[in-house]
């Protein structure tokens, strides 16, 4: 008779348990780490597109096939750019302060006065890009890059007055 009440108990227990974790699941139905207003280009062919001038604040772009898009003056700080194909893409003016940029190829790239402030380039090609006004300040570039774009760097930045040839630790 003990072991009977004991298992009606716990029984119970576990009844009342579970009915309180649904109605928190109901009442709090949002994640708590959930991000709002996350934009999400990921797998998808923008060949082309534009986004000049929008805010594209930590926006992904993973394995994006982005060539000829216009970023000219955009807003992708803290943005996402991993596996992506930007040849010949428009980057003119866009600030990409802590953006993580990991194994894109930007050959053929418009970086004219673009902001990497902060940035992290890894694995990344700028063959032929134009980074005449880039600032790669405190950018983690890989150092063979560092010296090819050396060799072509010039000009200041018009919003941070920085040199290209600064930025980069040029010598």
């Amino acid at each position: 008779m003990k072991a009977m009440k004991k298992f009606w108990l716990r029984f119970l227990s576990l009844i009342v348990i579970l009915i309180l974790a649904g109605l928190w699941v109901i009442i709090n139905p949002k994640p708590a780490f959930a991000q709002t207003n996350i934009i999400n280009y990921n797998n998808i062919n923008l060949n082309n597109r534009d986004f000049s001038h929008n805010n594209l604040t930590g926006a992904t772009f993973v394995a994006a096939e982005m060539r000829g898009t216009n970023f000219q003056g955009a807003n992708l700080t803290n943005a996402i750019l991993t596996k992506g194909v930007l040849l010949k893409a428009d980057l003119e003016g866009a600030n990409l302060t802590g953006a993580l940029v990991d194994r894109v190829t930007l050959d053929g790239a418009n970086l004219k006065n673009a902001i990497f402030t902060e940035a992290t380039l890894t694995r990344s090609r700028f063959y032929d890009a134009v980074i005449t006004g880039a600032d790669f300040t405190d950018a983690l570039i890989d150092r063979y890059q560092v010296a090819l774009l050396c060799d072509r760097a010039d000009g200041i930045n018009p919003v941070t007055g920085i040199s290209t040839q600064d930025s980069l630790g040029c010598r």
